[in-house]
């Protein structure tokens, strides 16, 4: 069945919003103003549609640049005007900090897209009659949509669709669904593969002569080594980290950068600083150009890379890294005491217990970096409710084309 709805606004995670008998309905790549037509969706989402036609067109609508768009779930806006689209993302920031109640200035949003993603994670899966289909989840599906190319990848990711095909094939047949995370480094593409289990020594084999074909620089299987040609390796400041298996990083070169200079001069007086889920070190290598640095993570092997990365490169001062769960084991108040400056940039939850234990601290200075507004939020609310006072957002647009929105924000007593 087939209706008619008109479009309010676009709502926080990109879709169209219709506001019928005072409740929400969501209509993916719709946009405000628009008059469209919907169908159903199947499902247990009574309060989604799909687009089925557009009606009335906003002028604000421009003609996405993938053929995959709509389809792949990868982009929610292709559809939109480049200033529209930036005023919409900037107040993803500002209606997140006005829910908790936190007066402060946003800035405007920077643009980190950069040359684009270095980093991303594609899906292989049998499909109808056991072909093989790689390429990135179905917008609102476990569905994989097949590609051969992608407009939004950095130029060092050039041959890893290929690669990740190849890649596939021979693991198919175990009839488990593959993970392929590749990233671009110094060294050449550097690929792990997630989901095949245990595999045959022939299969191991097959994989080397295809990653050695590909020339890729590194080829893992569940972090555990397969093939190496070159270090994979990416620049942070003055040094050279080589990054372990499937690990975490910044989206762009730009974002990553956009961010450290905005911790950098947030931070200029610093002298003693902790870094708090500091990763492979993208703040903390920086941080040590000037200031003592203290570096906690979850991830070993991402501390371990740091403390290598720090070991080799001259001209810093003292990095102390230390593989720590800062979930169950947040620094407290008498830790915290030695430290004039604090960073923090925990995953998408956020950092609750973390910001509680820096509430009840004397810390003079923290900076945060967050990729969640609404945990940025809950835990900004924490801080002020503890004496500090913000200073303003400015929220970082790396990931172009989705709804997702990093920001960076510094707090004083």
């Amino acid at each position: 069945m087939v209706e008619r709805l008109a479009i309010d606004h676009v709502g926080h995670l990109g879709d169209g919003v219709a506001l019928v008998d005072g409740q929400s309905i969501f209509v993916p790549y719709a946009l405000g103003g628009e008059t469209v037509d919907v169908a159903p969706v199947t499902g247990h989402h009574p309060d989604r549609r799909q687009l089925v036609r557009i009606e009335r067109a906003s002028p604000e609508r421009i003609e996405p640049f993938c053929q995959h768009f709509g389809v792949c779930g990868g982009c929610a806006i292709q559809h939109w005007d480049a200033e529209r689209y930036r005023d919409w993302k900037r107040k993803l920031v500002v209606a997140a900090l006005t829910l908790a109640k936190i007066d402060c200035d946003v800035a405007s949003l920077i643009d980190a897209h950069g040359n684009g993603r270095r980093r991303m994670t594609l899906h292989a899966r049998k499909g109808t009659h056991d072909v093989l289909k790689v390429g990135f989840a179905a917008a609102h599906s476990h569905d994989v949509i097949a590609i051969d190319r992608c407009p939004i990848l950095d130029p060092g990711l050039n041959g890893a669709i290929e690669a990740a095909w190849a890649l596939a094939e021979p693991l198919i047949g175990i009839g488990k669904p593959l993970d392929i995370q590749i990233t671009a480094t110094d060294g050449g593409l550097d690929v792990d593969i997630r989901g095949s289990g245990p595999l045959p020594a022939a299969a191991i084999a097959a994989l080397s002569q295809i990653a050695a074909k590909h020339r890729l620089a590194r080829l893992t299987r569940h972090g555990e080594l397969v093939l190496m040609r070159e270090s994979p390796g990416v620049r942070m400041g003055k040094a050279r980290v080589i990054l372990p298996p499937g690990c975490f990083l910044q989206a762009t070169v730009a974002g990553e950068e956009t961010l450290a200079s905005l911790v950098m001069e947030l931070g200029a007086r610093a002298k003693n600083v902790a870094d708090l889920f500091c990763g492979v070190g993208p703040f903390a290598l920086r941080l040590a150009e000037k200031s003592r640095v203290s570096a906690y993570d979850s991830d070993a092997g991402a501390v371990a890379s740091l403390q290598k990365a720090a070991a080799s490169t001259p001209g810093l001062k003292p990095i102390k890294a230390e593989a720590r769960d800062l979930f169950r084991r947040p620094l407290v108040a008498e830790e915290l005491r030695e430290f004039d400056t604090v960073v923090f940039d925990p995953p998408r939850q956020g950092a609750l217990a973390q910001a509680e234990r820096l509430a009840a601290s004397r810390v003079p200075v923290v900076i945060a970096v967050s990729c969640n507004p609404a945990t940025f939020a809950r835990d900004a609310r924490i801080l002020v409710d503890g004496g500090y006072r913000i200073a303003g957002v400015t929220p970082v647009d790396q990931f172009r084309h989705t709804p997702h929105v990093e920001l960076v924000a510094r707090f004083a007593r």
